[in-house]
């Protein structure tokens, strides 16, 4: 029920371009964090399949706020059912007893809460991962995926090669902000001891970080910041010297990624997604978005701030050859990226 026209492209053009659409023929597919940016866009690629392509298949969004998802998504109906459940909860989670795949979104998102609230970051994100393998054994799934985050790879200084998904950097235990990369850590490390164990068919997609249409305009991420200083014609203020470097990826990229994991991915194993070629310090991208979307009226600032709960200055270079060779690959560039992300603001 997206009324966002740029949004709407991106769907369109997912479902008739995604290669593996057929295989989802007849699937149930339970998608935890719904209504949150992947999630939700997850949801709507997989309804646009079934509504535009005719691909037989139902979702089961696990959701907090019926409301919510009715408005996102419309009433319940033969491609799409709402299961409700807090991951913050010890309550078993038991969306269905049929279902074929599952993608695992749900988890904090704001930085700010990794210092305020640690303890609740670590429990909600690794409980809840306990909980989601739990269910995938008893249903018998036959295929899970743990959407995770570069922030795992912790502080790495050295951006001479691409960081492999072999590599770790270092991630200070005493420090709150660990709170949520060091969770990831342990639920990507849970997810390959289910699958050395059990057998569970479990995989996890290692996430740059990852923005387009559909995110706020009230998003209080670094590109949504960017964004919304150049729609506004304000200067962009960066509050750390702006030397973290990272790559990024967008959404319909990050979906298709999730969906060849799913199909395509070997249990157990950990996969970068990431467009390698938009790898860039957060100071040179403030500087490319002004340069190319408002260079008459908006310039960037720098005014460092301490306790925003920024991660730690890294060079987080992500190869993405282990992706590419299931048949993966990205088609939005930085500029895109941007151009679709500000035009969807705008549109809100």
């Amino acid at each position: 029920m997206t009324h966002n026209k740029t949004l709407e492209e991106d769907i369109k053009t997912f479902a008739n371009s995604f290669a593996l659409s057929k295989e989802l023929e007849g699937k149930k597919i339970v998608i935890t964090g719904a209504t949150g940016l992947l999630g939700s866009c997850m949801v709507r690629c997989l309804l646009s399949l079934y509504r535009e392509k005719g691909i037989q298949l139902h979702v089961i969004a696990v959701i907090r706020d019926p409301q919510k998802a009715v408005a996102m998504f419309g009433e319940e109906c033969k491609e799409i059912t709402y299961y409700e459940y807090d991951f913050s909860s010890s309550e078993p989670f038991l969306p269905s007893n049929s279902a074929d795949y599952l993608f695992h979104f749900a988890a904090p998102t704001a930085s700010k809460d990794f210092i305020d609230k640690p303890v609740e970051t670590m429990n909600t994100v690794y409980y809840g991962m306990q909980n989601v393998l739990s269910y995938a054994q008893k249903a018998n799934l036959t295929s899970v995926v743990l959407a995770s985050t570069l922030e795992v790879y912790g502080t790495v200084t050295d951006d001479s090669r691409p960081l492999t998904e072999d590599m770790q950097g270092y991630l200070n235990p005493m420090s709150a902000r660990s709170s949520y990369p060091l969770a990831k850590r342990a639920a990507e490390a849970l997810c390959h001891n289910y699958a050395k164990e059990y057998g569970t068919p479990v995989k996890v997609a290692r996430l740059a970080q990852t923005f387009g249409a559909g995110v706020s305009k009230n998003d209080n991420r670094v590109f949504a910041q960017f964004a919304r200083s150049v729609i506004n014609n304000e200067d962009i203020i960066l509050h750390t010297t702006g030397n973290l470097c990272r790559c990024y990826c967008y959404t319909m990229d990050a979906i298709t990624a999730m969906l060849y994991v799913l199909l395509r991915g070997k249990d157990g194993e950990a996969y970068n997604v990431a467009n390698e070629k938009t790898y860039i310090s957060i100071r040179d991208m403030a500087e490319f978005v002004v340069k190319n979307f408002n260079p008459e009226r908006t310039r960037v600032v720098i005014q460092p701030q301490e306790g925003l709960g920024y991660s730690p200055t890294t060079k987080l270079r992500l190869s993405a050859e282990r992706i590419i060779q299931l048949g993966w690959k990205p088609y939005y560039g930085l500029k895109e990226m941007f151009n679709r992300l500000i035009t969807s603001m705008t549109e809100e």
